[in-house]
């Protein structure tokens, strides 16, 4: 699929088609600092389901344009990710019927996910509804210090879009050192964050968590419990403020950040896939 063009960047897509005619069509969102490349595996998986899978380089990110880690306004990510939901939306309508449309985003990617749907709710312009909403380990809670909240009330402030390292450990991600190799062996992975990006979890993880209880949106939450990116507080805050009928959720106790890289994946995957089988 061609990259999405947008005013100021360019989003190349990574598409992975089933055998098959797919029964609906994700729309993949990666984390900060990453591509989506590294989710071929899932992709697959989920092609092996019948689904079929789109995922956009953020800007900032991968093999998209703009400067690593930052984006040029506090809306842009959304905006841009509201864009390329437009574009799946089209590309999910097979021989005239609209297949179903689920959004699953990890991390940064799941934080952005969740925004875009409470923007719905809010009556954003970026606000969109999926059919079904994954989130994996969502951004929900930065897990920030009161110094490094500080810090970014003076960058947002004096120094917007500088890219510093956002002090993430490559070791946190996975407890497979696989996983944890390649992360550190691959050249589209960097450790940048401005405080533009950085302001985006700081501040919309809570509005997602506050706008919870309004959630319509059949959601899948699933998180480690051992994760040291992102607070696990911040999704189970989220789960215990949702609608039972609406939210699901599931903490795995020893997994880290990335919990389809983990050595229990397969127990990830046995709970998405009767979920998405309903779809």
């Amino acid at each position: 699929m061609p990259a999405l063009q947008r005013p100021d960047a360019v989003l190349p897509i990574e598409h992975w088609r089933p055998a098959t005619p797919a029964r609906a069509l994700v729309l993949l969102v990666h984390g900060l600092g990453e591509h989506p490349g590294r989710y071929a595996a899932l992709a697959t998986t989920l092609n092996a389901w019948g689904l079929e899978v789109l995922a956009p380089h953020l800007r900032g990110h991968g093999r998209a344009s703009g400067a690593r880690g930052d984006a040029p306004e506090r809306w842009a990510l959304l905006n841009d990710l509201a864009a390329c939901f437009d574009l799946a939306r089209q590309q999910a309508v097979l021989a005239g019927v609209a297949r179903p449309l689920v959004l699953l985003g990890h991390s940064l990617g799941g934080l952005l996910a969740a925004r875009l749907v409470a923007g719905s709710l809010l009556g954003e312009p970026f606000g969109r509804q999926p059919e079904r909403l994954v989130l994996s380990s969502p951004a929900l809670d930065g897990g920030l210090s009161g110094g490094q909240r500080l810090l970014l009330g003076l960058g947002k402030r004096l120094f917007p879009h500088l890219a510093v390292a956002n002090g993430l450990q490559p070791e946190w991600i996975s407890r497979d050192p696989a996983v944890v190799q390649a992360y550190r062996n691959d050249p589209l992975v960097h450790d940048r964050v401005s405080a533009t990006v950085a302001r985006l979890v700081a501040e919309e993880g809570p509005r997602v968590i506050e706008l919870a209880p309004r959630w319509t949106v059949p959601t899948l939450l699933m998180w480690g419990g051992a994760d040291r990116c992102v607070a696990p507080r911040g999704s189970q805050a989220f789960y215990d403020a949702a609608p039972r009928d609406v939210v699901q959720g599931q903490a795995f106790a020893p997994l880290a950040h990335e919990i389809f890289n983990e050595p229990e994946r397969d127990q990830v995957l046995a709970l998405l896939r009767p979920w998405l089988e309903t779809l």
